[in-house]
């Protein structure tokens, strides 16, 4: 073979070698196409498996899906229970009033299911229309509370903080509490900003608005409402960063307001005195009375209670069994198992929100739903030591439980509210879209 038919020869040798690297080098990536994908799959599958696993026993406590599904399950069955509740503890009251015992159970029921269409539609509301508009519940409730103080206003139990709008009674106060957890974290926010520029005159619009919204409330003599809204206030400092001098000098104030409500008033001073004290013979025939005959239905309760419906505390002998001292009732008829399982579910709406707002990183969000689990909680373990004898009587009403449709609707709305907010965790919006 001549030098030249060599030379013609090669292009054809090195381009049928080039040709076959190509399709080694697709083959290849093929194959380590495949390979990734079957073990991104074993990965996923692992994964899966793994969260499975992490969520049975105590390690469920810290599954942010089971803390959002577990919050939901526990508002809905409290409400289920509270309206089974209210027609047990009203049944007999109605009835010797020649009225229905049905009527004040299917009110609540009726309360119960706007509540969670409302709970619901909150729950898709994006996080930023809060933060937006929460100036405007703000404005709107100071406007109702403010009504309770003119001829609108209606008085139950000492207190002025009812107005009446043709059949409808509406309790301003619980719009309030939503107005506020909604807007003080944002408001807050914004303050703590233009501190450094400003000093404390940065913290004026937050803390004024709050002092005046407070200031109607207890216009009206609701001591009870006022604490719950004074605790929302303190968690909504604390936990949004308020620098501590401040924080002291509103902390007492407040301390020195509340106290000075309690001395003016003869009525606050002798419950305080008769919860820790023991009461006389005439006492308990007035001041202790409600608080005593609580203490009678709980201990009869036992351990099993004495059955759905068997209360004999409910017999008109203990005032506002199916509101305020609706716990008394559940004791009474369910016993300490009961009784038990209602703290316990408070618990767990506690820690899924104090979880839940350690684990979002949106300090708006986070601040919401401290201030969400200050009231639910807050305002329920506050009414289960009233009705034990642990607190002095003040009327503030078990969430989900006690009877009133302005409580249940808002406590359904709020829950709405933090709902949406849990969304903002990754593993949440995920498994939310999902869906």
């Amino acid at each position: 073979m001549t030098r030249a038919e060599s030379s013609k020869s090669k292009p054809k040798q090195s381009r049928k070698a080039s040709s076959t690297g190509k399709v080694t080098r697709r083959t290849t990536s093929s194959a380590l196409a495949e390979q990734d994908r079957v073990g991104k799959e074993r990965s996923d599958k692992g994964g899966a498996q793994g969260a499975d696993r992490r969520s049975f026993g105590v390690n469920s406590l810290f599954n942010p899906l089971w803390c959002y599904h577990g919050f939901r399950m526990a508002v809905v069955g409290l409400s289920v229970f509270g309206v089974i509740m209210v027609f047990s503890s009203s049944a007999v009251t109605a009835a010797s009033a020649g009225k229905s015992p049905f009527l004040s159970s299917m009110s609540q029921l009726a309360f119960c299911v706007a509540g969670l269409i409302l709970g619901v539609g909150c729950s898709f509301v994006p996080v930023n229309w809060y933060r937006r508009f929460g100036i405007l519940a703000v404005l709107a409730s100071g406007l109702l509370q403010g009504l309770t103080l003119t001829s609108l206003g209606v008085g139950q139990y000492g207190n002025n903080g009812w107005i009446q709008l043709g059949p409808i009674t509406l309790q301003p106060a619980e719009f309030v509490k939503f107005a506020l957890c909604i807007w003080m974290p944002s408001a807050l926010s914004v303050a703590k900003k233009k501190y450094e520029e400003k000093g404390i005159r940065a913290y004026f619009v937050a803390g004024g608005v709050y002092f005046a919204l407070l200031g109607l409330i207890l216009a009206g003599k609701d001591l009870g409402t006022a604490l719950i809204v004074v605790a929302i206030g303190v968690v909504a400092f604390v936990v949004s960063g308020m620098p501590f001098k401040l924080m002291g000098g509103i902390a007492c104030v407040l301390v020195a307001g509340v106290a000075a409500l309690v001395l003016t008033s003869r009525n606050r001073l002798d419950r305080i005195l008769a919860a820790y004290s023991t009461c006389s013979a005439a006492d308990a025939q007035s001041i202790c009375y409600q608080s005593t005959h609580a203490r009678y239905a709980i201990a009869s309760g036992g351990l099993f209670g004495v059955g759905l419906g068997n209360s004999r505390e409910k017999w008109n002998y203990l005032p506002a069994a199916h509101n305020d001292f609706i716990f008394a009732i559940i004791g009474e008829e369910t016993g300490f198992i009961g009784a038990a399982m209602v703290i316990l579910v408070f618990v767990v709406l506690g820690w899924c929100l104090v979880f839940s707002a350690i684990q979002i990183r949106q300090d708006y969000s986070s601040v919401v739903l401290m201030c969400v689990a200050t009231w639910l909680v807050g305002q329920g373990m506050v009414n289960i030591a009233v009705v034990v004898g642990l607190f002095p009587v003040f009327g503030v009403p078990m969430p989900f439980v006690s009877a009133g449709g302005s409580s249940m609707i808002m406590c359904l709305m709020i829950s709405g509210v933090a709902t949406s907010m849990m969304r903002q965790q990754p593993e949440i919006k995920a498994a939310s879209q999902r869906v």
